[in-house]
């Protein structure tokens, strides 16, 4: 009787334990479950969350990609100022050539023709010379066969319906040995103010002699070629360059003169000094023609070549804008979707 209630009693006593074991295991959960939900509130929830962390990195991914494309937007606009600028300084550069002067040594001239209107005065003497020396002349030597060659032209002016007499006279050609031609008019004292004998250089003495109308041809050259003058009483020493000019097709030659004046001393006796006496002498001055042409500078190559470079920069800016743009809209869209999970979880 006494072990039964002994084990009776033992088994209540086990079940009480098991009860007062099975609360405390109760209660010390509610209170950890308390601590933790009061604990909860208390902690930072940034420490947890990444979600800022990577919302700073993007939002600095997407300010520096805008860098980039405004970057790249001014290089565009600057290199679409260098195409402009490089086609409008070709079309400049082609629409006005550069002037380029160049010498060639010759050592015999063409012959030049020499036109003069000596008017009412006389040719007394035409002779040639060399090395710059002048043989004494009388003041009534006449013109002595094969001294000059000269032929004599009767046509109308260009400018006036006046009949105009001019006396060709064949050039000098040997340049290095000083070759010269030196011409003496008289003519009588008239009533004009000033007494001078005009004259005319043209290129080749052959091109008037062998054309068929000499006449036209001379009143071609008046209208061409410039007219100069030499006066009474003096010797007037021209001294003749060729230039040659070459523009946008257009070939011509132009004489350039130097001229020298001296006094003639007249030391004829008074009766005869009522004629006037005109000397003029007509040299090449030096061994060189000059030649003057039209060169394009504007190379059309280096052209092209800059144009291409710069449409290749532009389109590769085109396209890195482009794709800068679609990756700056993905990562908003990641952004947002982000976003809104974050709003979802916290529902």
């Amino acid at each position: 009787m006494l072990r039964k209630e002994t084990s009776q009693s033992y088994q209540e006593f086990n079940d009480d334990d098991c009860t007062r074991t099975s609360y405390q295991e109760n209660n010390n959960g509610v209170e950890q479950d308390e601590a933790d939900s009061v604990a909860l509130p208390d902690e930072d929830p940034a420490d947890n969350n990444p979600l800022p962390l990577a919302f700073n990195k993007a939002c600095l991914k997407n300010v520096f990609t805008a860098l980039l494309v405004l970057i790249y937007l001014l290089l565009t606009a600057v290199a679409a100022f260098l195409a402009y600028q490089t086609i409008s300084d070709f079309m400049e550069k082609l629409n006005h050539p550069v002037m380029s002067v160049s010498y060639k040594e010759v050592d015999m001239f063409a012959p030049p023709g020499i036109a003069l209107y000596p008017g009412k005065a006389q040719l007394l003497s035409c002779t040639h010379h060399y090395h710059d020396h002048i043989l004494p002349h009388g003041s009534g030597r006449k013109l002595q066969e094969g001294d000059c060659t000269t032929e004599e032209i009767i046509y109308t002016g260009p400018y006036s319906n006046d009949t105009t007499r001019a006396l060709v006279v064949r050039g000098p050609t040997d340049v290095r040995n000083r070759e010269l031609v030196f011409l003496q008019f008289s003519r009588n004292e008239t009533g004009e103010d000033f007494s001078a004998i005009s004259y005319m250089l043209f290129a080749r003495y052959s091109d008037m002699e062998g054309s068929s109308d000499k006449a036209a041809f001379m009143m071609e050259c008046e209208k061409n070629y410039s007219m100069w003058t030499f006066s009474g009483g003096f010797r007037t020493w021209v001294k003749m360059s060729l230039v040659k000019t070459s523009a946008k097709g257009n070939d011509s030659v132009e004489f350039r003169q130097e001229s020298s004046v001296v006094k003639y001393n007249d030391r004829r006796p008074q009766h005869e000094q009522a004629k006037e006496l005109f000397f003029v002498v007509f040299q090449w001055r030096d061994p060189f023609i000059q030649q003057v042409k039209d060169i394009v500078t504007a190379n059309p190559w280096n052209t092209v070549a800059i144009l291409c470079g710069v449409f290749l920069a532009l389109f590769k800016a085109a396209d890195f804008a482009k794709l800068s743009v679609k990756w700056m809209i993905k990562i908003r869209k990641r952004h947002q979707k982000l976003k809104s999970r974050e709003m979802n979880q916290i529902s």
